[in-house]
């Protein structure tokens, strides 16, 4: 997880008084996870983050499950999925659990609100596109590649700044996203085997005025915020990002797959080599460009494996992934528990003397089942199962 970060002004110590210009007190507030005894910031408001001028409820979150009548595998082809909405609202769920959603999201118009997720953490993974997160913690410039990992409760917006954005969206109910444990040592910090460092994640660096005045009443703002199962609209008359400052060790950040470096081996190395980040009950792996084994007599192809504990879902990015006939950017495939896969035909043959690959996929493993929704059987290819036969 990222380490102690400050930004902006912050008093000498914690809980004194901290005084604006013209000597009234900014307003403390504890960002905190498990009561007082988790990860936790501190940060500083202009107004009193409690104070609001009006709330309505916009309805229950709800997903219509696909209810499967066969046990298989799929192959879902996004690459042709429609923008529509913003950055939240146009979210189009495809599977999900108790644990997690998985989704995608493209875009077609600005958000006109902010938004809290106070269900869940968020892992967004920009496909296409660049842009700026605009969070309660300061600004958190984007580009392709990027992971972004939002903490439950945090309050943002996204601003495209490209025609086209296309996301990965995951929603972790259970707990946080954080760096696998065997990453980390004791005090949090990442291991020189770890295949990433503190100095590859990007933090929020500024912290704009979004209150110049100082005074309120002068425009409203609306904040959108999903929790206990339903979408609720409170309505400010200050700007929702009007923290002066702030510390701790809770907050969004940036992490670029290309700034995974891969592990390799003689003989093909498991899927949890590839891991970059964990939840609770699931798993997220990124599969990036790397040199292949180099036993004289290795295999490069993944060896057929059947998940009896897991669900993969895998979202090709770019690249050529070998081992899969008829994939293209945007595919995603779902293995789920009971059935072997594996390489399709030819592909293992075919591997054997290779040593790079150019493929770039996140993974995420579940282990829990994982329910489909109606909006993924529009996206289905039902041959995909058939798919390894010769």
């Amino acid at each position: 997880m990222p380490s102690y970060h400050r930004l902006g002004q912050v008093p000498h110590k914690r809980h004194t008084q901290f005084r604006k210009p013209d000597g009234t007190l900014y307003t403390e507030e504890l960002f905190g996870e498990e009561g007082f005894v988790g990860m936790a910031s501190l940060l500083y408001h202009q107004f009193p983050p409690t104070r609001v001028s009006g709330f309505r409820s916009l309805g229950k979150i709800e997903h219509k499950v696909w209810e499967q009548e066969d046990h298989r595998h799929h192959h879902f082809k996004t690459k042709a999925l429609p923008k529509e909405g913003d950055p939240v609202g146009g979210r189009k769920v495809l599977m999900f659990n108790k644990d997690l959603t998985i989704g995608l999201v493209r875009p077609s118009e600005k958000m006109a609100y902010f938004y809290r997720n106070a269900m869940a953490d968020e892992m967004l993974f920009v496909h296409n596109g660049k842009g700026q997160l605009e969070t309660t913690f300061g600004l958190l410039p984007y580009e392709e590649g990027d992971y972004l990992i939002i903490p439950r409760g945090t309050t943002y917006r996204v601003v495209p700044m490209t025609d086209e954005t296309r996301m990965l969206v995951v929603e972790a109910f259970g707990g946080s996203i954080l760096p696998p444990k065997r990453y980390r040592n004791n005090f949090g910090q990442l291991l020189e085997s770890s295949p990433y460092c503190e100095r590859d994640f990007r933090l929020p660096m500024e912290l704009p005025n979004n209150n110049p005045s100082g005074k309120t009443g002068e425009q409203t703002y609306e904040v959108r915020i999903k929790v206990n199962g339903e979408l609720m609209a409170y309505e400010y008359d200050f700007h929702p990002l009007d923290v002066v400052g702030w510390d701790g060790y809770l907050y969004p950040y940036a992490f670029n797959i290309a700034d995974f470096e891969p592990i390799t081996y003689r003989v093909h190395g498991p899927p949890p080599t590839h891991q970059t980040f964990e939840a609770p009950n699931f798993v997220v792996c990124s599969f990036v460009p790397r040199k292949l084994d180099y036993h004289p007599l290795s295999v490069p192809a993944p060896y057929a494996h059947s998940n009896i504990d897991s669900d993969e879902m895998m979202y090709y990015v770019n690249g050529n992934y070998a081992a899969r006939k008829n994939i293209e950017e945007g595919s995603i495939t779902l293995h789920p528990r009971g059935i072997a896969h594996g390489p399709q035909p030819g592909a293992v043959e075919a591997s054997i003397g290779k040593d790079y690959t150019d493929e770039l996929v996140v993974m995420i493993d579940t282990f829990r089942p994982l329910l489909y929704t109606e909006a993924a059987r529009e996206l289905d290819d039902p041959s995909y199962p058939m798919s390894w036969k010769a």
